[in-house]
């Protein structure tokens, strides 16, 4: 469909219904429908007429495993209904030309794919890790042309460069490969050039939810061939909301304390001869602790005993969510959220005590909410950032409210869950 077919198609409603079954949110259809035809314009603009597709990939929420997926453990995560979209088109040379919203023109040429050290932490790095790996995979890659806006918050730990990564493989899928290259192989693709190309040693949680969709339990006990169980959770019917608050905390200065979590929990593996925590079992770390004190100090031992009782936490809340239990789930999601403030010690780092915007916005959030308006937890990898909170729907407004009156107008964001990862819209 040429781009003033497509637009005229968006405009005229005959796409409501897939951007509703998609983004599952009827007072976010109008904004959808000018998004849309806003990044068809551009494309326009910038490329010229051309047949074109459109492609999506969610944002994620961290459900379940914090910091467990380094350890080979079990997550659950969720793909979210904020996304990036990309208008992209073969283009029939051998040059990649993307531009985002916001952004700079990049050109990657098909024939200069090797990393490039000058490019580590850029969105190039991950472009070229994606074609990368894609076609040492034996996938057909060529070259497009291709407008990307994404809605999903930069640092705010929804996975902004997992959904961007996510979004170019389900580009060379369908425009290369007749949409068979699978959600997983994206996913470890994507995982691929963020740790080889970007440079970040990111675990495959991120990508997996982001490429698979829905509400998803992952094990990662092989990482290179993790076993992943869709879950269907109607929240709906809960009655409860998900609400993620950006807490505007820096990020800057905060590497050291990220690295020493994996760090800490490989510590105490290796002093048992292993690689991560998932090969050795808890009973021998608790036999131990005395010896793992006196070498490692408590810290380590602490984040290790973490990880155990956060993977059965995992396989608690699944339990619950697929016998329709949600008073059980959100019982596991409190539970993951304390055992990671008072074990996993992630919400605040030690080195700067007087800003603790987590820690505030999870106070403020218990007493919001009460002993049974819901629940909250810190998001993602922690020490800055986000917030998670599963909040009764009759309590949203107010929740929101008061988050947004401490870290700003907006800040609280009230998601989905979307049903759907990686995929072409049409």
């Amino acid at each position: 469909m040429n781009l003033k077919e497509l637009k005229n198609h968006i405009q005229s409603g005959k796409l409501n219904d897939r951007l509703l079954d998609i983004y599952m949110d009827p007072n976010r259809l109008n904004d959808q429908m000018h998004r849309y035809v806003d990044a068809l314009t551009h494309y326009e603009e910038l490329f010229g007429d051309a047949d074109v597709q459109i492609l999506s990939a969610p944002g994620r929420t961290e459900v379940g495993g914090n910091h467990t997926d380094h350890q080979h453990g079990q997550v659950l995560a969720a793909s979210i209904n904020d996304d990036a979209i990309a208008v992209a088109s073969p283009n029939g040379s051998c040059q990649i030309r993307i531009q985002s919203q916001g952004y700079d023109m990049l050109t990657i040429d098909l024939n200069d794919l090797d990393k490039k050290a000058s490019e580590e932490g850029t969105s190039a790095a991950l472009i070229r890790g994606v074609l990368a790996c894609t076609r040492d995979k034996g996938y057909r890659i060529g070259g497009f042309n291709a407008y990307i806006t994404s809605d999903v918050l930069g640092g705010s730990g929804l996975s902004s460069s997992a959904a961007y990564e996510t979004v170019i493989g389900n580009i060379l899928s369908h425009l290369y490969n007749n949409g068979r290259i699978d959600a997983i192989t994206i996913a470890i693709i994507g995982q691929y050039a963020e740790n080889v190309y970007f440079g970040k040693p990111c675990g495959l949680m991120d990508q997996m939810a982001c490429s698979v969709g829905s509400l998803c339990h992952i094990d990662f006990s092989d990482p290179a061939a993790p076993m992943v169980a869709r879950i269907e959770p109607d929240m709906d019917a809960a009655s409860y909301s998900l609400c993620i608050t950006d807490t505007k905390g820096s990020h800057a200065d905060l590497t050291p304390d990220y690295a020493a979590v994996p760090a800490e929990m490989k510590s105490v593996a290796a002093f048992f001869g292993k690689d991560v925590l998932r090969e050795v079992s808890e009973e021998t770390v608790l036999s131990n602790i005395p010896a793992l004190r006196k070498k490692l100090g408590d810290r380590a031992v602490l984040r290790a005993l973490h990880f155990y009782d956060e993977n059965r936490r995992v396989l608690q809340e699944t339990a619950a969510l697929k016998a329709g239990n949600f008073a059980a789930f959100l019982a596991a999601v409190k539970a993951s959220g304390n055992s990671s403030y008072k074990f996993l010690q992630n919400v605040y780092t030690n080195h700067d005590v007087q800003h603790q915007n987590v820690s505030m916005a999870l106070c403020l959030s218990e007493k919001i909410l009460g002993e049974d308006g819901g629940v909250c937890r810190v998001h993602g990898g922690g020490f800055a950032g986000t917030i998670q909170a599963f909040v009764r729907n009759d309590k949203v407004a107010e929740y929101k409210q008061g988050l947004d009156r401490i870290f700003g107008e907006g800040s609280c964001a009230v998601l989905k869950i979307r049903k759907y990862g990686g995929m072409r819209v049409i």
